[in-house]
C-alpha cells in the first residue's frame, strides 16, 4: 500500500474545503500545552477564586515516576528523588529543602493537588534542566525541544513561499479572504527573531507569529488565493498562488485507502475502506439506523489487554464501561452502537473498518490501566511524509483531516471530567486504530481513582461516573461535532 504525500493531501483540502478547518483553539476552555522529550501533552486549566490552576501530579506523570498522598491539611508529591510538601490553602511549599512561593494559594480537592499556573516558572525549575514557560501564552518548554522555522520568499511566477521546520510538523490550515493561517495544536513551534516576516513581494507581502491559549500560529498574508504543500517529510511547507482548478471528478475508493477530496461532512459517505488486504466495506443501506457515536471496549477473547489486578483483566473492565457509556448515551438522546458487545476478538483494522461504515460523528475506543489515577484521553498522533499515490490518503493517516474535530472532543470530555472533579490528562499517541478512523475519533483510559487501588476499575460506582460524565460531555458538543457523516 502506497500513502500519499502531505503535499496532495494539503492541496486537495484547501481546493474542497477553504475556511472550513478551525485555525483557533479547539474549544473556548483554557489550556496548557507541556512539551519536553519525554512527550507534548496538554491540559486543561481550572479557574479557582480568579485564579488559574493546572493538576500538578498530572503536569508530572508523563515526565517520570510520581507519587502522591494525602496526610490531613497537607499533600505530600515524589517525583523521581525530588520531595515536595504542599498545604491546604498556604501559598507556601517546601521543594526538597527549600521552601517557594507559590503566589496564591495551594488547593487540594479529593486528593487533587492544584497549583497557580503562575507558579510554574518558581516551581518546575527545581525539577532539573532547562525550561521555558511563556505563561501569556501557557506553552511550556521542558528541554531542548523547540521547533525553529525559517522563511524565505522565491520571487518566482506565481511566488513561492518556502518555509523550513527543524521538525517535521502537521498543522491545520484554512484560508479565508487576504490569508493563509496554519495552526500547530501539538507541535512545539517557537517564535522567529521578529513575530512579523515581511516580504518585498504584493502577492506575499508577510507572514505573522503568534501564539495564546496553548496553540501556536502562523497567518501569512496575501492579495492571492494561496495554497499549502508539504514536502521532506513535513519539514518543509511551501505556499503558493492558487492554480489548479477544483477536481471535478474523483477516482474510485480502493482497500485500504480514504480518498481526501470526498469525505463529505454531511450525508451518504462514499464506499468506506476495509482493513488492508480485504473488500471495501459499504456505505448503510437508506433506512438503516444513523448513529452518532461509536464506542469501542477494547481487547476481548484471547486478547486481555493489561492485567489490572490478579484477577481483573483489561478487556472485562472495557467491556462493562462500553455498556454503561452506551446506554447513558442513549438516554441523552444520543444514538450510539457498541462495536463489541460480548467477549469477541476484533482486530484493530475491523475495528476501524466496522466504524467508518456507520459514519457516526464520533468513535471512542475505551482502555483501561492500573497505573496513574484518573483518565488519560488520547488523539491520534499522525506519522510523517509518506509515498504517493494519486488522490488518496493511505490507511494509517485516514483521521488526518479529523484531528481539528477529535482534539474539540477531547478538549470536551476533558472538561466535563475535571467538573467532576477527576484528574484528566489529554495526550497524542500512535494509538491503532485511531489513526484509521474516518471521523472524530478519541480514545479513553481509565484508571484508578485518586489514592485508590485497581481494584476500583471493576467498582459499578465508579464505572457509572466516568461514563456518565463522558456522556454528558458528548451530549453537550453534539453541534461542535456535527450530524453523523
Amino acid at each position: 500500500m502506497r500513502a500519499v504525500p502531505g503535499y496532495l493531501l494539503i492541496v486537495l483540502t484547501l481546493l474542497v474545503l477553504p475556511g472550513h478547518l478551525p485555525a483557533g483553539p479547539a474549544t473556548d476552555e483554557k489550556r496548557l500545552s507541556v512539551y519536553s522529550p519525554a512527550a507534548d501533552y496538554f491540559l486543561v486549566v481550572s479557574e479557582r477564586n480568579g485564579r488559574d490552576y493546572v493538576g500538578l501530579l498530572e503536569l508530572l506523570e508523563p515526565l517520570g515516576p510520581v507519587s502522591a498522598r494525602t496526610d490531613g491539611l497537607h499533600w505530600r508529591l515524589r517525583f523521581k528523588a525530588l520531595e515536595m510538601e504542599f498545604t491546604r490553602a498556604k501559598s507556601h511549599a517546601k521543594v526538597g529543602r527549600q521552601e517557594i512561593d507559590l503566589g496564591a494559594p495551594f488547593v487540594l480537592e479529593n486528593g487533587r493537588g492544584l497549583v497557580p499556573v503562575t507558579s510554574l516558572n518558581t516551581l518546575l525549575p527545581h525539577l532539573g534542566g532547562p525550561l521555558n514557560f511563556n505563561e501569556g501564552a501557557r506553552r511550556l518548554f521542558l528541554g531542548n525541544v523547540g521547533t525553529h522555522f525559517t522563511a524565505q520568499l522565491s520571487h518566482t511566477t506565481p511566488p513561492r513561499l518556502v518555509m523550513n521546520f527543524t521538525a517535521p510538523v502537521n498543522p491545520t490550515i484554512a484560508t479565508e479572504p487576504g490569508k493563509l493561517r496554519m495552526v500547530f495544536h501539538r507541535e512545539p513551534v517557537v517564535a522567529p527573531s521578529t513575530p512579523t516576516l515581511t516580504f518585498s513581494d504584493k502577492a506575499i507581502p508577510s507572514a505573522t507569529f503568534a501564539e495564546s491559549n496553548g496553540l501556536a500560529e502562523i497567518t501569512v498574508s496575501s492579495s492571492v488565493s494561496l495554497m499549502a504543500s508539504f514536502s521532506n517529510e513535513g519539514r518543509t511547507i511551501t505556499i503558493s498562488a492558487e492554480s489548479q482548478p477544483t477536481l471535478a471528478a474523483q477516482p474510485m475508493v480502493e482497500p485500504g485507502q480514504v480518498p481526501a477530496a470526498t469525505l463529505p461532512p454531511s450525508g451518504p459517505g462514499p464506499a468506506v475502506p476495509a482493513a488492508p488486504g480485504s473488500t471495501p466495506v459499504p456505505a448503510p443501506p437508506p433506512g438503516q439506523k444513523s448513529y452518532f457515536a461509536v464506542v469501542d471496549a477494547s481487547h476481548g477473547g484471547d486478547d486481555r489487554g493489561v492485567a489490572l489486578t490478579g484477577q481483573l483483566a483489561e478487556k472485562d473492565v472495557t467491556l462493562a464501561i462500553a455498556r454503561r457509556l452506551r446506554l447513558e448515551l442513549e438516554a441523552r438522546s444520543v444514538p450510539t452502537l457498541l462495536l463489541r458487545d460480548s467477549d469477541g476478538d476484533l482486530t484493530l483494522d475491523q475495528r476501524a473498518t466496522l466504524a467508518n461504515a456507520t459514519h457516526a460523528a464520533l468513535y471512542i475506543s475505551l482502555h483501561a490501566a492500573s497505573d496513574g489515577n484518573g483518565v488519560r484521553l488520547y488523539t491520534a498522533m499522525l506519522p510523517a511524509g509518506g509515498d504517493n499515490n494519486g488522490p488518496f490518503v493511505a490507511w494509517d493517516v485516514a483521521q488526518s483531516r479529523f484531528v481539528p474535530s477529535s482534539v474539540t472532543a477531547a478538549s470536551g470530555v476533558a472538561s466535563e471530567l475535571q467538573r467532576k472533579q477527576i484528574p484528566v490528562r489529554v495526550l497524542t499517541a500512535p494509538l491503532r486504530p485511531l489513526n484509521n478512523i474516518t471521523t472524530a475519533a478519541l480514545a479513553v483510559e481509565v484508571a484508578p481513582p485518586p489514592g485508590l487501588d485497581a481494584s476500583q476499575l471493576n467498582s459499578p460506582v465508579y464505572q457509572q461516573i466516568i461514563a456518565a460524565t463522558v456522556a454528558n460531555a458528548v451530549a453537550a458538543m453534539r453541534d461542535k461535532l456535527g450530524a453523523p457523516r
